[in-house]
Parts: structure tokens; C-alpha cells; sequence
């Protein structure tokens, strides 16, 4: 079955529009909750000598102590990193006796190996880091396809696809950065370095996804598989559409199975990613390559008024 996919690319384009002015609307309104990493708190590493206590039973310790913004990650089998907002030496003590109080009996000794507190200058940096990230990783984006398919510079020049690429990226980045603001404003979500891992492999993902289908019409183009470029573009989406399907659907299961059973620390994680992965398969079907078809129309109108 051929699906018209280029000839009802003005729907794609409708439905994508509406969701990046949602996105954008979000973003700019409430804006993303930052967590500590970004706005700075104190580090604090605890071990137990005996049981460790579940990840629930340590939040709810932290709950009582009047805390209301931490993070709790387990590391190897005996202790706990916990990153709150920043502890004055009378909090940090009065938090001490707490876990003691709570996770100290029947001789499981709780000791503290570390305390730390993380600056505004540190957080700043990690920001201005994690944003210069995302901006080189567009920047090689770029020259890598134009460098791969530096073949190919008909009808569309070889730099566009890998413009075009980055059109469909920012697509998919803006919706799962819209959604975060959503959760932060209503939910209390807020976004830790993590995030930034997951926004930079969501980028990877869709542009691999993009490639694919890029790289057929590349093998389209060069053996002449279709009469006219939008038809060529067609065939190519209806060649790939069953690979880039099933290898969305490979991905999502883990990350369903993450977000539901892997806890509360990677929940944030596994959501920006299934958010991320769909988009991208979306984005490198409906608007990444229709688009390629556009600027081949909006060529052929410019030569055919340069001739007038």
C-alpha cells in the first residue's frame, strides 16, 4: 500500500505548527522548574551498615525534616547520594539525627561520608555547559549530513537536508521541553542534569531516524526509482515506514518498562526519552522529508519568476 504521505504534508505541517506554538506558549509562560544541579543546593552521601532503607522511606524522612526540593539516588547496595537545597550546618545536623532516628535501630548504623554544598557559580555553569551541549551537537548535526550526502545536491542542495534536519530536531526538542514546563507548573517536575542527557539522546535518535529515510531518497534520486521529486520522496517514506516503526517500538518498550518499574529516580529520565524517541520518528516522517518537497517547489517558483 503507497501512503500519500507529501500529498497531505499541509496536515502535518497544521498539527506540527500547533504543537510547537503549545510548546513554545508553555515555555515561555511558566518556563522549566530547575532542580538543584542547576539552582545549586547541598550534596549529601550516607551509608548503612546493615539494611538499606527503600528510596520511599528515605524521601519521607526528608519530607518530615520540612524538605521539600531533593533528589534521592542509590549507589551500589549500601548507600544513598541525597541532593536537597541548601542546608545550613543546623539543618545538616538536625537532618543527621534524623536519619539516625529513623533507619538506626537494631544496631544499622548510619554514617555520613559526605557533605557538600554546590554553589550558584557551579550551577550557572553547568546551564551555560549543558545549552552550548545542545547547541554544538545542532552545529555538527549540520555539517555532518551535508557532508554525507555531498553527492546528492539535486534537486535540494546537499546543506539543506542537514538544515532540514535540524528543523525536525527542534520540533522534537520543543515538545519535550513544552511538556516539562506543563508537568513543572501543575506537577512540580523539576529537570536535573539527567534531562540534558536525555535531550542529547533524543537528538541523536532523531537524526538517525532522518538519515534513514534521507538516505533513500539519496539511492532513489541516484537510480531514478520515481518520475518527480515528491513522488520520490514518497516512495522512500513508504520504504522506510515499516523499519523506522518497528525500531521506535524496539525502543519504547524498555523505556515504558523503565518509566513504570525502573523508579522514582530515572521517572523524569524515562519520560523526557519516550516523549523524545516518538516525536522523533514522527518529525523524520511527516515534517523532515515533506519539507524537502517544499523547498523543491519553493526553488522551481523562484527560477520560474527569475525567467519571467
Amino acid at each position: 500500500m503507497n501512503i500519500p504521505f507529501v500529498k497531505y504534508a499541509k496536515v502535518w505541517y497544521t498539527i506540527s505548527a500547533l504543537t510547537v506554538v503549545v510548546a513554545v506558549f508553555a515555555i515561555a509562560t511558566w518556563g522549566l522548574k530547575l532542580g538543584i544541579d542547576f539552582t545549586g543546593g547541598s550534596l549529601l552521601e550516607i551509608s548503612f551498615s546493615k539494611n538499606r532503607p527503600t528510596v520511599e522511606a528515605v524521601q519521607r524522612s526528608l519530607e518530615d525534616s520540612g524538605l521539600k526540593q531533593y533528589v534521592v539516588q542509590g549507589s551500589g547496595t549500601d548507600r544513598y547520594f541525597i541532593r536537597t537545597s541548601f542546608l545550613s550546618e543546623d539543618q545538616h545536623q538536625a537532618l543527621n539525627k534524623k536519619f539516625q532516628a529513623d533507619f538506626g535501630q537494631n544496631g544499622n548504623v548510619v554514617h555520613e561520608e559526605s557533605f557538600e554544598t554546590i554553589g550558584s557559580a557551579v550551577s550557572d555553569q553547568l546551564r551555560s555547559r549543558a545549552i552550548g551541549a545542545i547547541i554544538w551537537v545542532n552545529i555538527a548535526i549540520i555539517i555532518y549530513v551535508a557532508y554525507a550526502f555531498r553527492g546528492v545536491s539535486r534537486p535540494v542542495a546537499s546543506w539543506k537536508y542537514g538544515a532540514l534536519a535540524i528543523v525536525a530536531l527542534i520540533h522534537d526538542i520543543l515538545l519535550v521541553l513544552g511538556v516539562f514546563a506543563f508537568l513543572g507548573r501543575f506537577m512540580g517536575v523539576e529537570i536535573e542534569t539527567d534531562f540534558v542527557l536525555a535531550l542529547l539522546t533524543v537528538l541523536g535518535f532523531s537524526v538517525t531516524d532522518t538519515i534513514v529515510v534521507y538516505d533513500r531518497i539519496r539511492e532513489n534520486i541516484i537510480h531514478h526509482t520515481a518520475e518527480n521529486f515528491a513522488e520520490t520522496v514518497n516512495v522512500a517514506l513508504n520504504e522506510t515506514l515499516m523499519r523506522s516503526m518497528n525500531t521506535t517500538l524496539t525502543v519504547l518498550l524498555p523505556l515504558f518498562a523503565l518509566y513504570f518499574l525502573g523508579g522514582e529516580t530515572i521517572h523524569n529520565f524515562a519520560l523526557a526519552l519516550i516523549i523524545g524517541m516518538a516525536s522523533g520518528a514522527y518529525s523524520s516522517i511527516f515534517i523532515a522529508s515533506p519539507l524537502l518537497v517544499l523547498v523543491d517547489r519553493w526553488q522551481k517558483r523562484k527560477r520560474e519568476r527569475a525567467l519571467v
